[in-house]
């Protein structure tokens, strides 16, 4: 899908060098911004990525007020939030299209913190480009590799345009203006063209409008609200490696009622054909949620909870 780094190229050795100085130095520090660019005055809330990235609008949207800290790696987001360094963080968790992020859950189980809500986002990509620019200027695209996968329409309609995976769809928006290349876009969030100052040339040219991102907000387990409504769970659980027992972890389940929406496994590190499995299934209430990991307990050599929440509403946008 994406191009192959052309070394003799001096537009990519530009590109590509400073996005390595960029990648190594992570940003979080006094960069603390809504995603017009004016600082928040709430919650300090964590994020891969640069600011105007789909994590910093997702972020936005679960905390209004929010002071956004970003990070160049996921891990660097939970050993700040786990340090006191963030009070919650904002991550993805499963693309209707792409799948899940494995990553995070298996970030997730290796933390003490738990899941407090959950949204849905449209994922809606742009061509961007700096000012002046027009879409006949452009003759290389760069982004992440899941965002130029979800563009494939587009691209060929434009052969002109040699696409390059980049580490951040908002960290291109980012490059592309700190470079001012008049020959290059970006394909991401329109908040990244706004938060950077460059313009879109090019609006909702993803493949498939039905493009969701599913986002938790995350915070450490002792501080994530136990009160509040709940009508879904997330958890993790690995069973005996003997005949029928993920069976009969998922009968107790069944016993009780509890509809599993998501189930996947994730192998154990270190131990080769061990497997981690991740579920997610809808409640009456936390009571529910709490009998469901009793009743699990038995058949499983590990279980935990990951969180208990209110499941997004059906207005996505």
């Amino acid at each position: 899908m994406t191009a192959a780094h052309n070394n003799h190229d001096p537009h990519l050795q530009l590109w590509y060098g400073a996005r390595k100085q960029n990648y190594q130095n992570p940003v979080a520090g006094p960069n603390l911004t809504s995603t017009t660019g004016e600082p928040g005055s709430g919650m300090k809330i964590a994020i891969q990525g640069e600011p105007g990235s789909f994590s910093h609008e997702a972020a936005m949207k679960l905390v209004n007020d929010a002071l956004i800290a970003p990070f160049s790696l996921s891990a660097e987001v939970f050993a700040a939030l786990v340090k006191r360094e963030a009070e919650a963080a904002v991550i993805p968790i499963e693309n209707s299209l792409a799948g899940s992020v494995s990553e995070h859950f298996d970030l997730l189980l290796a933390h003490e913190v738990k899941v407090e809500r959950e949204t849905l986002l449209r994922i809606r990509h742009n061509l961007i480009g700096i000012s002046g620019s027009t879409v006949g200027d452009i003759d290389r695209v760069f982004s992440h590799p899941v965002a130029l996968a979800q563009c494939r329409r587009f691209l060929a309609d434009h052969p002109k345009m040699e696409a390059y995976s980049f580490y951040d769809t908002a960290g291109s928006v980012k490059q592309l203006v700190e470079l001012r290349d008049h020959h290059a876009g970006a394909i991401a969030s329109s908040a990244a063209a706004e938060y950077y100052g460059a313009e879109i040339l090019a609006a909702d040219i993803e493949d498939n409008p039905e493009n969701y991102t599913r986002f938790f907000l995350v915070k450490r387990s002792p501080e994530v609200e136990q009160d509040g409504p709940a009508n879904k769970m997330s958890l993790a659980f690995s069973v005996e490696n003997r005949p029928g027992s993920l069976v009969q972890a998922l009968s107790e389940l069944s016993a009780m009622g509890t509809n599993l929406t998501k189930i996947e496994s994730r192998p154990v590190h270190g131990k080769p054909w061990e497997y981690i499995f991740y579920v997610d299934c809808q409640i009456q209430s936390r009571e529910e949620g709490a009998r469901a990991l009793e009743a699990l307990r038995p058949h499983c050599a590990m279980v935990k909870s990951l969180g208990c929440y209110q499941e997004a509403g059906k207005n996505r946008e």
